[in-house]
């Protein structure tokens, strides 16, 4: 069995849905993750945030205005007056769902049932234009068989167990489409895998079936070995590992979610990277086998901040590192990049949710400064320790550019840097010459 993904811009217009059907209609028997159609979540976060700010009538105005959006969307899909009126019907009964959050007051828990609708209406609109073309396919909630647990991770043995039971329900189905991003949370409520998660939604239903192959499908020809909005003629890299894929997405690469590597790296499982808009290039192949070459892409990351604790207490201490570490857990914020010297340490994060909780209580273990507005310029290669002479030309690129932090020896396949994100581009553009060119 073989995993598509497809993401807003494969979904965003009638056109392009009807472009995806040679793309799935053949005898192998397929699972396809949509998402939802492009600009659709942004619009939803945009009525969840009036909602918020107890602005209702601005809400149903949005909520109006997105509701007319896809009654057009309709009218172009279908080419028949029965699906056309069951397409309407469909619309209308989203769109009074979310109404309805106007005349009560708004949670945080109907935030997410409002944000799934996008999933919802793209994989209900793309099966009933599959119906009319006469191609028999099944519909499969997501909310029946995608879980997180209490830590907001997949629940592997839960989606494992309800997927396959879901999936006997039709068994002579070749095409079964899902919902990317919703999912279910451990206490039942609709939730979801964050953005991007269509991606990791994939992963997931590939490592729980053992497939033979996942592939993500977006508007780019894979993974390029730099950022092609500002630098000029990137290229497609054709082949990477896991460990290289991960280290890119994490780093910026927007073409992949990051959390997506790990369960087909967990089972082994490809993943290709394709451009519904060239169907015939052959895209990214990720796999577990690694060739190493000396540069082969560069990814940015912006959002940065760092904070650089002082404590005459580190000298010749040791537990000191610990409770710097247990401030981070307790405050569920992941550490990016992290140096350190005899008095000092500088760390890198790019979620500042709790930063000054965080630096009220790293206050209490010295003087704290606070850095924002960086960039985590991420170079991949041949970085391994045993190796000389493979970091000139990066130094050399950036010799006009500041250097804030430099970590090296953490992975055999990357070297990050941080940077003030006012040097980002002329970094991608400097580094882009000096190692590709």
């Amino acid at each position: 069995m073989k995993i598509m993904k497809f993401g807003g811009t494969s979904v965003g217009n009638p056109a392009r849905m009807r472009a995806l059907i040679p793309l799935i209609n053949d005898d192998e028997k397929k699972i396809v993750v949509l998402s939802a159609m492009s600009g659709t979540t942004n619009s939803l976060v945009e009525i969840a945030d009036l909602l918020y700010a107890d602005k209702s009538n601005e809400a149903s105005l949005k909520n109006d205005q997105l509701m007319a959006k896809y009654h057009k969307v309709v009218d172009e899909l279908y080419s028949t007056e029965k699906f056309r009126k069951s397409g309407h019907e469909l619309i209308d009964s989203h769109f009074e769902y979310i109404r309805s959050f106007t005349l009560k007051a708004f949670t945080r828990l109907q935030e997410k049932a409002i944000l799934a609708q996008g999933e919802l209406l793209s994989t209900s609109l793309f099966h009933m234009l599959l119906q009319e073309m006469n191609i028999r396919a099944g519909l499969l909630p997501a909310l029946s068989y995608m879980r997180i647990d209490k830590d907001g991770e997949p629940d592997s043995y839960y989606i494992e167990e309800n997927l396959k039971r879901e999936l006997r329900k039709c068994p002579k189905d070749n095409i079964i489409i899902t919902q990317g991003f919703i999912c279910r949370n451990a206490q039942g409520e609709t939730d979801n895998l964050k953005r991007g998660g269509s991606d990791f939604t994939a992963s997931i239903i590939g490592a729980a079936l053992n497939a033979s192959e996942i592939q993500i499908w977006t508007d780019i020809n894979g993974f390029h070995n730099n950022d092609p909005r500002f630098v000029e003629n990137t290229k497609v890299i054709r082949e990477l590992s896991f460990d290289e894929a991960a280290e890119l997405a994490y780093f910026g690469a927007k073409i992949l979610h990051p959390s997506s590597v790990n369960p087909a790296r967990e089972k082994n499982i490809p993943v290709r990277l394709k451009n519904t808009m060239d169907p015939e290039d052959a895209g990214t192949l990720i796999t577990a086998e690694c060739k190493f070459e000396d540069y082969k892409a560069v990814a940015a990351k912006d959002g940065i901040s760092v904070l650089r604790i002082h404590s005459d207490r580190m000298l010749m201490a040791y537990g000191f590192l610990r409770k710097v570490f247990e401030i981070f857990e307790a405050h569920k914020t992941p550490i990016d990049m992290i140096t350190t010297s005899e008095v000092s340490v500088s760390i890198t994060i790019d979620n500042s949710q709790f930063i000054n909780e965080i630096i009220k209580e790293l206050s209490e273990l010295g003087t704290v400064e606070l850095e924002q507005n960086q960039s985590i310029i991420c170079i991949v290669g041949d970085f391994r320790t045993e190796r000389t002479g493979s970091a000139p030309e990066i130094f050399e690129a950036l010799n006009t550019i500041p250097l804030k932090m430099i970590s090296y020896g953490g992975s055999p396949y990357s070297l990050s840097l941080l940077i003030d994100t006012s040097n980002k581009i002329d970094a991608l553009r400097q580094l882009s010459k000096h190692l590709f060119s």
